[in-house]
């Protein structure tokens, strides 16, 4: 029984890919073909899919635009707050003052036109489509925890299956293999935030992968966001560092000319205690984003090579598309390892602030 679900998930996995992947090769195709309608610009078509906006594009039909407006919420500076639909702004649209800009200085962000002709920016809360998929996200996180909870409330002494079977096997490996051997005894203080770290990075790294509502956003490959994320290990870092972690960093034993008089390993420590998020925010950022952008590239390089000659561009358009369904491939086994090194860097350096001799170090 066991090996005929097995079976199962298998299938419903490998469907996922075949359906998923080309798909997204398909979508990408199709956006860089009404792109080339005008004059193709590579930079502008890739860099135009991995950055944020105020709606979240499904496709094109003919010359309309099939996409989904979100919810701009703007401040002006002396009108007070604004809340409307982003259709309004749509095709360079001026309401109530604001627009989309598509100058250099602010491009794609929302701006303000004063009455004496001068642009500004207001401050801007606006749900846009990566705030909207980190919405999305998030509620399927806590769909999926608060789900397997409720299993084992009402049946605490029946395994789970399925869905929520292969779920808690997932929470059983992050907690025994990542978790437990890097924090060390104290570690189910820590397990619920490293759990949490390890499935909302999965998911919204899986979504981004999906070409159409409600997937496609590129989540984990935005800075501010990975950002954030680095600043919540940082913070639970050092709040639990103990005596031994601020010893090591203010006096570390090291020879006495390396503290004074000038407190050369001291600064280096100190500096450590910044460059390890940033190695964590540039990390996760770095890798979603290439992922994203190398598939655009292929696709590109069709419509690169057509302009030169039709009978080209259809030889390349194989091998672009051959190679853009590996990359994404290649990025599925991405969004879990980026998951993975991320849990597993947060509790290494949660454990070395726990350590409580050297002898244990």
């Amino acid at each position: 029984m066991n090996n005929i679900k097995y079976k199962g998930w298998k299938i419903i996995f490998l469907l996922s890919v075949v359906l998923i992947l080309p798909a997204h090769a398909v979508e990408t195709a199709s956006k860089v073909e009404n792109t080339d309608k005008e004059t193709f610009n590579p930079g502008k078509f890739v860099i135009g899919h991995v950055t944020d906006s105020y709606n979240w594009h499904i496709t094109k039909i003919g010359n309309t635009e099939l996409s989904i407006p979100l919810l701009v919420i703007v401040k002006s500076q002396d009108r007070g707050w604004f809340a409307f639909c982003s259709s309004r702004l749509n095709e360079g649209a001026v309401y109530e003052g604001f627009k989309i800009s598509d100058t250099d200085q602010y491009k794609n962000k929302v701006i303000e036109i004063l009455p004496n002709n001068e642009v500004v920016l207001p401050t801007d809360i606006s749900i846009t489509k990566n705030v909207a998929s980190l919405l999305i996200c998030s509620a399927l996180v806590l769909w999926i925890v608060l789900s397997l909870a409720r299993h084992y409330r009402k049946t605490p002494m029946k395994t789970p299956r399925g869905f929520l079977g292969a779920i808690e096997y997932i929470v059983i490996f992050v907690q025994d293999e990542i978790i437990k051997p890097c924090v060390g005894k104290d570690y189910l203080r820590y397990s619920p935030y490293l759990l949490t770290l390890f499935f909302f990075i999965l998911i919204n790294n899986l979504m981004g992968l999906i070409p159409f509502f409600p997937g496609g956003a590129n989540v984990s490959g935005n800075l501010a966001i990975t950002s954030v994320l680095a600043v919540c290990t940082f913070l639970v870092v050092n709040l639990s560092g103990n005596k031994e972690y601020w010893k090591d960093i203010f006096w570390p034993e090291v020879p006495i000319w390396l503290k004074v008089p000038l407190p050369i390993m001291p600064f280096l420590e100190l500096f450590g205690i910044f460059t390890k998020p940033i190695a964590l925010m540039v990390r996760l950022f770095a890798n979603m984003l290439a992922g994203h952008m190398i598939a655009m590239v292929f696709m590109s390089i069709i419509f690169i090579f057509g302009a030169i000659s039709p009978l080209v561009g259809t030889g390349v358009s194989v091998f672009a598309i051959f190679f853009a369904i590996f990359m994404n491939f290649l990025e599925l086994l991405v969004c879990v390892i980026q998951a993975y090194v991320f849990t597993l860097l947060s509790s290494v350096f949660i454990g070395l602030s726990r350590i409580e001799t050297k002898k244990e170090y």
